[in-house]
This record gives C-alpha cells, structure tokens and sequence, in this order.
C-alpha cells in the first residue's frame, strides 16, 4: 500500500510515519487491489489529531480521531477504517448478489434469523368458480363433499365463500363495500 504521511503542528518523526506505514500496511489482507493512503497527523492545542483517507479498489474512506495521545488517535482512525472498508466490500458484495438474483448468504440469514423454524407445509389449491347466486351456491354446497365452496355472487359479481359450520348450517364469508 502507498502510503504519505504529513504533519501538521507537528515535528516529523521516523517513528511515527513507521508506525502508521506498518499499521496500514496490515489492512492491505481486506483489500483485493492495491489502494492508496494519505495520513494526516496535526496537533491543535492538546488535540492529536489522525486523519486517514484510502483510496482505490473502488473505495473512498475517510477517517478522522481526536485525543490526548497520538498514537491512540491513529489506533481510533485505524479501527474505523478497517470497520468502514469491511462494511463497504460487504455492501459490494451484497450488491453483487443481488443483482444476479440469489439470496443473501447463509452468514448473513443466520445473524437475523437466530432460530430456525420450519415451514409449516402449504397444500396450494387452485380453484375454478363461476358466477352464482346465493340459493344456487346453497345447493351446489348440499351435492359436494368439501367444507367450503368459493363462488362468483351473480347479483355482486364479488368473490364469495360459502362454507359448512361445525352445527351443520352453512356460512357465507363476502366482502364489504
């Protein structure tokens, strides 16, 4: 990885653009090509200040962490870095997938579906009806052996279903409006 390192209120130190090249040189394992950093290190007042942007393999991240301490401050913008490449190239990823049509990856269905319930089994029936009245669905419903009937009402022209009840009697389900 390339990396500059400029300083800012700073006097410029071996030991800390070392530091920085070896820490960044370690997250070249999370990019495919090779990128680009500028590290930007300044001091105001007693702030220490860490600015790191990478560029390349498709991204553009940008870092920034304060604190007392320098190296600390490098370590923050590190650890943020490395978080905002991972969520980027899963983004990517995920992307990519998606637009091929498959479903997202077992990892990631497992982190939101903790337990996995079996799906209960669905019979799916497909069914012709016909436009009928009421007392011609009635009928009908006497000469069948099934305990609903789905019909056409004639006078509505609404989807109707007419289904026995456990007393015997029949019971009409129609939409409203």
């Amino acid at each position: 990885m390339q990396t500059s390192v400029t300083f800012k209120n700073l006097d410029p130190s071996d030991h800390l653009k070392s530091y920085v090249s070896n820490k960044l040189n370690r997250m070249d394992k999370l990019l495919d090509n090779p990128a680009e950093a500028q590290v930007v290190l300044s001091v105001e007042k007693i702030r220490h200040i860490a600015e790191i942007r990478l560029t390349g393999d498709r991204l553009n991240i940008v870092c920034r962490e304060k604190s007392n301490d320098m190296y600390s401050s490098i370590d923050l913008a590190l650890d943020k870095l490395e978080k905002q490449v991972k969520k980027q190239k899963a983004k990517i990823k995920n992307h990519r997938q998606g637009s091929r049509g498959e479903e997202k990856p077992a990892e990631t269905v497992a982190a939101e579906e903790p337990e996995e319930v079996p799906a209960p089994n669905v019979i799916v029936q497909n069914l012709e009806y016909k436009p009928m009245d009421v007392e011609e669905a009635t009928m009908q419903m006497d000469l069948i052996s099934d305990s609903f009937l789905v019909f056409r009402n004639a006078r509505t022209n609404q989807i109707n279903v007419l289904y026995r009840r456990n007393d015997g009697d029949l019971g009409l389900i129609q939409p409203k409006g």
